[in-house]
C-alpha cells in the first residue's frame, strides 16, 4: 500500500488572490499566526494586526509515496486552500514537512512552484479561480520506511521497478554464480557473495557495480506545460480514446467523424490512427492551436483512461 502523508503549510507570491481575512489585534486567523511563527523563526517579530495577507494562503498538502521509496526520492505532492483564497495560480509552496501521523515528527518535505492543469489565460474563468494545484516532483522523502530492516549487502533502485531489478539480478547471477543476487521487493537486491570468497564487502559491491545491464527504463512522457516542450520515448503508443478538451475533440483510431456530425460542426477534431505514436498526436495537437497547458492536461486524460500506459511527468 502506498503511503499517505500529509502537512500544513503556505503559498506565498500570490497575485492579490490569497487569504482575505486581513490580520487583526489578536491574529487570530490561520494565515496570520502562521505567518507570525514563520518570521519568527527568522529572528522577526512582527504584530499580527499590521499583516496584510492577500499574496498568501494558508494549504493543506497531501501526498501518496510508494512504500518502496527511500530517503532521497522525489514526489509529487497536491496542494488545496485551506482558507478563503480565490486562486493559487502563480504562487510558491514554501518548505512544508509532511508527516504520516499528526503526532509523529516529519518523514518528508515539500516545496516548489504551484502547477494548475486548467491554467487558463482569457478563455474562462475555470483556471484563474482554481484553489488546489499540484508541485511535480516537489517532495522529497527524508527518512527511509522503518518497516524494511537494512542488511549489510544491499542493492537499492533509485526508481523502484520489479522488471528492471528482476533484470540486475539475472545479470549479476550471470556473472557471479546463481544466488548472488536476489529481488527483496521493486526496490531493493540481497546481495550474497559465493562461498568461500575472500573479497571484502567494499571490494565485492566494486565488483557488482561493474556488471553491464540492458534494462529499459519505465515508459514517461516529459511535458513542459509553460512551452509545450514534450519528450518521450520513440517507442510508446497509444489506444483507442476520445477525448474532449477545451473545443478540441482528440479521436485516437475509430470511426473518422463526418463533417455533418454535430461534434465535428462546433468543435475541432483531431484524428489519428489506433496506435499512434506521441510524437503523431502531439503534431496533431499542436497543429488544432492546442495551447501547452492544455496538452499536458490532454495526456494526463490518456493516461487515465487507460489508453496511454506511461508516466506522465509535467514540469
Amino acid at each position: 500500500m502506498p503511503r499517505r502523508i500529509v502537512g500544513y503549510g503556505l503559498v506565498t507570491g500570490l497575485d492579490g488572490s490569497g487569504d482575505r481575512s486581513f490580520g487583526n489585534a489578536t491574529g487570530s486567523t490561520p494565515s496570520v499566526r502562521s505567518v507570525v511563527n514563520l518570521l519568527r523563526r527568522f529572528n522577526l517579530e512582527v504584530p499580527p494586526e499590521q499583516l496584510r495577507l492577500r499574496d498568501v494562503a494558508a494549504v493543506l498538502v497531501t501526498a501518496e509515496v510508494s512504500p518502496y521509496l527511500r530517503a532521497g526520492g522525489r514526489f509529487d505532492v497536491q496542494v488545496s486552500a485551506l482558507g478563503d483564497a480565490s486562486s493559487l495560480r502563480g504562487g510558491v509552496l514554501w518548505m512544508t514537512p509532511l508527516v504520516e501521523d499528526p503526532n509523529a515528527a516529519p518523514v518528508a518535505t515539500a516545496q516548489g512552484n504551484l502547477y494548475l492543469p486548467n491554467d487558463a489565460n482569457g478563455r474562462g474563468g475555470l483556471g484563474r479561480r482554481s484553489n488546489s494545484a499540484r508541485v511535480p516532483q516537489g517532495g522529497v522523502l527524508e527518512v527511509d520506511p522503518t518497516r524494511f530492516p537494512v542488511a549489510e549487502r544491499r542493492l537499492i533502485l533509485r526508481q523502484p521497478d520489479l522488471p528492471t531489478a528482476s533484470r540486475i539480478a539475472g545479470a549479476i547471477n550471470a556473472a557471479f554464480g546463481e544466488g548472488t543476487a536476489k529481488v527483496e521487493d521493486p526496490g531493493a537486491l540481497a546481495l550474497q557473495p559465493k562461498a568461500g570468497s575472500t573479497e571484502s564487502v567494499m571490494g565485492f559491491l566494486a565488483a557488482i557495480d561493474t556488471v553491464a545491464v540492458l534494462a529499459e527504463g519505465p515508459a514517461r512522457i516529459v511535458i513542459d506545460g509553460r512551452e509545450g516542450t514534450i519528450v518521450a520515448g520513440g517507442g510508446i503508443q497509444l489506444g483507442p480514446a476520445v477525448i474532449h478538451h477545451q473545443g478540441v475533440t482528440l479521436q485516437i483510431g475509430g470511426r473518422a467523424l463526418a463533417v455533418s456530425d454535430s461534434t465535428a460542426t462546433r468543435t475541432g477534431i483531431v484524428r489519428v490512427d489506433a496506435r499512434s505514436s506521441v510524437q503523431e498526436v502531439a503534431t496533431g495537437l499542436h497543429a488544432a492551436g492546442v495551447r501547452p497547458e492544455d496538452m499536458a492536461a490532454i495526456f494526463e486524460s490518456l493516461r487515465a483512461s487507460g489508453a496511454l500506459v506511461a508516466e506522465v511527468v509535467v514540469r
